[in-house]
């Protein structure tokens, strides 16, 4: 596997993390215990993640969030507390797939593999806070359950097939970036119509 792989691999793996740190924690660390995922050499370093301490808080971790994620505005606070856990989680993760005898790759996974995990992160707390203006009750629930079985499938996908790792990275990536300046949009315009509503509307130019 090379470092262009292993980069992909890194990158999935954290990008996932900013939408369900714990799930891809359990995900990964379950299918290596039961070697439903054999981890090549290069990515031995994520075998803690198959260790049992890791994964019953992994567990716990993944069915907290997964209760908190399907309830309106109580996902957004979680969502807040985990602006920091994420990214540093997401960070973690891609540091443990890089040659610990190469510094500069370390520090380069490290970097690419918290920033990923902060974008995706922001993507889904936007995502989600938007939805939560829904009046629609169960739209909550449904993006939450998708994206429980995309991170899932897409974890999956990712180490099962490293060289399509690097294409789901980059998706992933692209996809985060459109949903921020999309919603960075809806949310100008919304703002826009209130203060048209309001008669605070900014006098027009002469």
């Amino acid at each position: 596997m090379g470092i262009v792989e292993i980069l992909g691999v890194a990158g999935s793996l954290s990008l996932l993390a900013g939408w369900r740190l714990y799930l891809t924690i359990l995900a990964t660390g379950v299918a290596m215990r039961f070697g439903w995922l054999p981890l090549p050499e290069q990515l031995a370093a994520l075998q803690v993640l198959a260790n049992p301490w890791v994964l019953g808080v992994a567990a716990v971790g993944t069915i907290a969030e997964f209760l908190a994620d399907k309830i309106a505005w109580v996902d957004t606070a979680w969502d807040t507390v985990h602006s920091i856990i994420r990214p540093l989680g997401g960070a973690l993760l891609a540091l443990a797939l890089v040659d610990s005898s190469d510094p500069a790759w370390q520090v380069v996974a490290f970097l690419l593999g918290g920033g990923g995990a902060l974008l995706s992160h922001g993507a889904k707390a936007t995502t989600r806070a938007v939805v939560n203006v829904s009046p629609e009750p169960v739209s909550n629930a449904v993006v939450s359950t998708g994206e429980d079985v995309a991170t899932g499938g897409l974890i999956a996908l990712a180490i099962a097939f490293p060289p399509l790792a690097v294409v789901i990275a980059v998706l992933l990536a692209i996809g985060a970036v459109m949903v921020i300046v999309a919603l960075r949009r809806l949310l100008r315009n919304i703002q826009t119509k209130l203060k048209k509503a309001l008669g605070d509307e900014p006098p027009l130019d002469a």
